[in-house]
């Protein structure tokens, strides 16, 4: 049986696999190699690419050590995920980034914490904000209306992101049990 542990423990696994996920990072200045428990990275060549784990390379970009060459989700892209799965019909889901739920709260976090001293960063926060919600609601919607069918095609179940796809395995559920009750 699929609880509500089991949607908390894949937004859980997510962000997990998310912070562990390799990046790629270009070296600011050259720095020798360090050790860390249990493993080490570096030496660092200025200018030369490397792929470190996403939280190893935040704490080196925070000590300017390296910059973070990722395609990070800002305002324009998340406005063009909106648009896609508003044109979408009903029993259609567009493909998200199976990290987009982690890099989406990411965003959002950055975002809240930067609006507290720029206006412009509050407007930016509360535009991203509003989108989020728009693309979680429709999600939302057509998931619930693909749990309710005895067994949706295979393809669109595919588009469905890990998160996602466990709250829909427990709609379904949830959903099969009650229907095999009443008739």
């Amino acid at each position: 049986m699929f609880g509500i542990e089991n949607v908390h423990s894949s937004i859980e696994f997510s962000d997990f696999m998310f912070e562990n996920s390799l990046v790629t990072v270009v070296a600011v200045k050259s720095t020798p190699k360090i050790e860390l428990i249990g493993f080490s990275v570096g030496p660092f060549e200025e200018g030369h690419e490397y792929e470190v784990r996403l939280w190893v390379a935040r704490e080196l970009e925070r000590d300017g050590i390296v910059r973070i060459r990722e395609g990070a989700l800002d305002a324009a892209k998340l406005y063009k995920i909106q648009w896609t799965e508003r044109i979408q019909a009903v029993g259609q889901l567009s493909t998200l980034p199976e990290d987009f739920y982690p890099r989406l709260r990411r965003l959002i976090d950055e975002l809240r914490a930067a609006s507290r001293t720029s206006p412009e960063k509050m407007r930016e926060y509360e535009y991203v904000q509003n989108l989020a919600q728009d693309i979680v609601n429709c999600r939302l919607r057509k998931i619930i209306s693909l749990a309710s069918i005895p067994a949706p095609e295979s393809q669109v179940l595919k588009n469905l992101t890990p998160e996602e796809r466990a709250l829909y395995e427990r709609i379904h559920q949830i959903v099969s049990e009650w229907r095999s009750k009443i008739v």
